[in-house]
């Protein structure tokens, strides 16, 4: 009989979160060793971490670090929204955030090598995903410098963590502003501050395709220039946030919201869980 109670069983599960066979097993086959037996199902998951290295990882949450001179966001992924709700998977994006605080980290790959307790925010990561069972990922992270920012975190469901985490650094004194700003940018999703950081190529294929579909539409070859400029006019107003009709009043833009405010965007990130 090997040499363990039940106690020893609940105080392991509660510790690791394992199933109940899985722990009386590797406690059977530790001898009752508590520490062997941590051992085997931190092994035992690991084999199965490599087995889920393909699958998708399309849920998951958002989290944000605030210090006096930068903010770092970063998404971690999971397989399922069941999981994302997990308080080991939150407590697990709670370990990585306190490691991630003061590193300075600016990918992701810099974010996995971060120390944390005995080892790295990657090995915790993995010996977390053995636990849950599922595969889990730092997806990506993104870090902005400044004086002044603004963070909203947006729940798509109320039983789910933040699904969209939005980190805007500004120069100003309206915070209130500042945030409607941040609340914007996480529905109206633009990629890029102005028109002018729009790659050139991708300005091009616009202008191909809007002047292409002109033509099919039978539009007269001297109007062309005209109507090519305005249709390129609501592709900068989808993707660059400067060009964006304010959510809270469409008759504003956000230009016009911004200097009225006496505000300026240095930068902004916007992320969405499996987006």
């Amino acid at each position: 009989m090997a040499n363990f109670s039940l106690e020893d069983v609940k105080a392991l599960r509660e510790r690791l979160g394992t199933g109940m066979v899985d722990t009386k097993n590797a406690l059977v086959e530790a001898d009752g060793d508590i520490e062997k037996a941590v051992e085997i199902l931190r092994l035992k998951g690991a084999k199965g971490n490599a087995k889920r290295a393909d699958r998708s990882t399309s849920e998951g949450l958002i989290q944000v670090i605030e210090s006096a001179t930068a903010v770092t966001m970063f998404e971690l992924a999971c397989e399922t929204d069941f999981v994302s709700k997990n308080e080991k998977f939150i407590a697990l994006a709670e370990k990585v955030a306190q490691a991630l605080a003061d590193s300075g980290a600016e990918t992701v790959d810099a974010a996995l090598a971060v120390p944390a307790g005995s080892g790295t925010v990657g090995s915790l990561i993995e010996d977390e995903a053995a636990i849950i069972g599922e595969k889990v990922e730092l997806r990506r992270l993104v870090r902005l410098a400044g004086d002044k920012f603004e963070v909203y975190l947006h729940r798509t469901s109320k039983d789910l963590p933040p699904q969209i985490g939005v980190v805007v650094a500004y120069t100003g004194d309206d915070a209130e502003t500042a945030r409607s700003i941040a609340q914007h940018i996480s529905f109206a999703d633009p990629q890029y501050l102005t028109r002018d950081e729009v790659p050139e190529a991708d300005v091009e294929n616009e202008r191909r395709i809007v002047e292409q579909i002109s033509r099919e539409e039978g539009k007269p070859e001297a109007a062309l220039p005209k109507i090519v400029e305005g249709r390129l006019g609501a592709f900068f107003k989808q993707v660059a946030l400067l060009e964006q009709d304010y959510a809270r009043d469409n008759k504003l833009s956000i230009q016009t919201v911004l200097k009225d405010a006496g505000l300026g965007i240095t930068a902004f990130a916007r992320f969405k869980v499996g987006a």
